[in-house]
């Protein structure tokens, strides 16, 4: 009797253990690991197989398990930091464990892991973009003339822009896409915001940060760039505005300058067939923010 006690509440202990696995995501990544004796997977396609049975697993005994993503470059610099050796599976362990506190991560919610891989990878290419563009803004340093923290006023005022245009666009779901040029890359940066029953917009709040990130780096560094608001409600056509990241401002784009963007192939720049159903549309004015006057220091 007493076995069958102490059996039930392991089991019972088992399904309150919050777990993370750490993903090889591609065949890249699942190659580098190979090199490690005691990583004994052969290919990657049986690999993610395996992954998803002990996905399934822990889920029909009430385990809770997040997905992170494991970076064999990343793991191979933890182990030479704190001095562990990486062909080790407690290593490993305790690097997924680092993931679970650092990185990105995703809940597994029961459906097939190859519809879960390409959100885990876009989450992670989030927190890089936001990772490159906080590093860069940080750098700016102070404002030679005044000494205002220059990374730090930018950040302020693109706040103030993304709260400015998502109070003045036309009721619905809003899309927000925010395109940085600049060397070395092009940052891209996507904010959704549904909107609830009363009517207010719902946004993820590490999304609106990793975006008005890259926005206020588009701002400090005065860097060349744009940015598209797609509004969508039901029973009406969806409509798109758009603005031009020039000089440390955002400036509205006509109607007519919208369609050429959204209607232009960026890589061929052959024209596409304009979307039906959806209206090219100047923006609402955005009152004071949207001018120069709160642009950042020249420097």
């Amino acid at each position: 009797m007493a076995h069958t006690d102490h059996r039930t509440m392991r089991s019972v202990l088992r399904r309150e253990i919050a777990g993370t696995i750490g993903l090889l995501a591609d065949e890249h990544d699942f190659r580098a690991m190979r090199r490690y004796r005691t990583f004994t997977f052969d290919d990657h396609p049986t690999y993610l197989r395996q992954v998803e049975d002990v996905l399934k697993n822990r889920a029909a005994y009430g385990g809770h398990t997040t997905l992170a993503l494991f970076d064999p470059e990343d793991y191979a610099a933890y182990c030479a930091e704190t001095g562990l050796d990486p062909d080790l599976p407690a290593s490993r362990t305790r690097f997924t464990a680092e993931l679970a506190t650092t990185g990105p991560t995703v809940p597994y919610d029961g459906g097939p892991l190859a519809a879960l891989v390409p959100t885990l990878v876009d989450a992670a290419v989030r927190r890089a973009t936001w990772e490159y563009a906080t590093t860069l803004l940080t750098r700016l340093g102070p404002c030679p003339t005044c000494g205002e923290d220059i990374g730090r006023a930018a950040f302020t005022r693109a706040s103030d822009l993304v709260v400015r245009i998502l109070d003045t666009a036309p009721p619905g779901d809003r899309h927000l896409v925010c395109t940085v040029m600049g060397a070395p890359e092009t940052l891209v940066s996507v904010l959704h915001g549904d909107e609830d029953t009363h009517g207010a917009t719902r946004l993820d709040e590490t999304e609106a940060l990793e975006f008005t990130g890259v926005l206020a780096l588009g701002l400090a560094t005065r860097s060349p760039g744009g940015l598209v608001l797609r509004t969508s409600a039901p029973g009406t056509a969806d409509r798109v505005h758009g603005w031009r990241l020039r000089a440390g401002t955002l400036e509205p784009l006509t109607a007519a300058e919208v369609f050429d963007a959204y209607c232009t192939d960026a890589e061929s720049g052959d024209l596409i067939a304009p979307e039906p159903g959806v209206d090219y549309c100047a923006p609402p004015d955005l009152g004071d923010l949207g001018e120069g006057s709160a642009a950042p220091h020249h420097h």
